[in-house]
Order: structure tokens, then sequence, then C-alpha cells
């Protein structure tokens, strides 16, 4: 119930995203030139959303490490490959919680096709936010974080970055 709860008003603040601006200047202050403009590059939303997941993150440590602080502002970035509709969004939530199996068979489909494009874009990207950072030329812990936010943290915990992908994880869902 209460991830449903949380789901609800994440879909409330994306509805009424317009009615705010996204705190440039902030995201600015952590981010490369080029990383930046891939933060800008996102939909208002997914902005307001990573901005929300930097706030819990340095709520949590004022110090959090630069690479965690980038990571949390472009965990993201990868949607904005294939931006989605709201209602696109609200579709892909419901039916991973309700049909994960099929979700998962359709994450291996190339082609975008418009009624797939929620789930395959939740599936993939994270993988698409690797790409963009390595296109950026952003620092390695930083894409590794992005590429694996999604991911089992347990599946990660002999790696040197597991304390920075679980702090991530842990923002990302309180956001």
């Amino acid at each position: 119930m209460k991830a449903a709860v949380h789901r609800l008003s994440q879909g409330l603040r994306a509805l009424f995203a317009f009615t705010r601006s996204a705190d440039l200047d902030t995201a600015r202050q952590h981010l490369t030139a080029c990383e930046f403009d891939a933060f800008r590059s996102m939909s208002l939303p997914e902005q307001l959303h990573s901005l929300n997941v930097l706030k819990h993150v340095l709520r949590a440590d004022a110090a959090a490490r630069q690479e965690l602080r980038a990571a949390a502002l472009l965990h993201d970035v990868g949607k904005s490959r294939y931006q989605l509709a709201l209602w696109q969004k609200t579709i892909g939530v419901l039916v991973e919680a309700f049909a994960p199996k099929f979700c998962r068979e359709i994450k291996h489909e190339e082609k975008i096709r418009f009624w797939r494009a929620p789930f395959i874009v939740r599936q993939r990207h994270a993988a698409w936010g690797g790409e963009i950072l390595r296109d950026c030329g952003s620092d390695a812990a930083v894409i590794w974080l992005v590429e694996h936010h999604q991911d089992d943290a347990e599946l990660h915990q002999d790696h040197a970055l597991h304390g920075l992908l679980a702090s991530l994880q842990a923002a990302d869902g309180e956001s």
C-alpha cells in the first residue's frame, strides 16, 4: 500500500510539474557542461525528480561524493532518448507491478513501438543514460551508478561503488 501511495504522489507531482521550475543553478553546480546539457534534455518532471533525489542525497550526507551528486541528477537521463507522456509512464508502472514477466519479455525488443514504449524505456533507460554520459566523457563512477541504479544493489555488494549505489537507490526511492 505504501508503494502505491508513493507512486500516486509521484504521478501527481509529474502531472503538476508545469507549475514549477527546475533549479538549474543547483544542477549546474554539480555537473560538467555536457552533463548539464544532458540534464536539460530531460523532461521537466524528470528534472524535478532528479533535483529531489539530489536533495535526499545531501540530506543524508551533506558531504556526499561528487560522483553520487552527479549520478543523483543524471540517473534518469536515458529517458530523454524517448520521452513518454504521463499516461504512458503510468501504464508502464502499473503493468510492471502486476505483470513483471510481460515487461521483462518486451525489454528485449529492438524497435520501440508506441504501445510498448513505456516498458522498453523503463527497462533500457539506465543503459541509455550510460551511453549519453560516455559521450560526455563523464567520470566512470557516475556512468556505473547511472547504469546500475535499477539493479538489485545486493548483486553488487562486492563492488567498490556499492555504498554509493545503495545511497542513490535510497534517495531515488524517497523521491
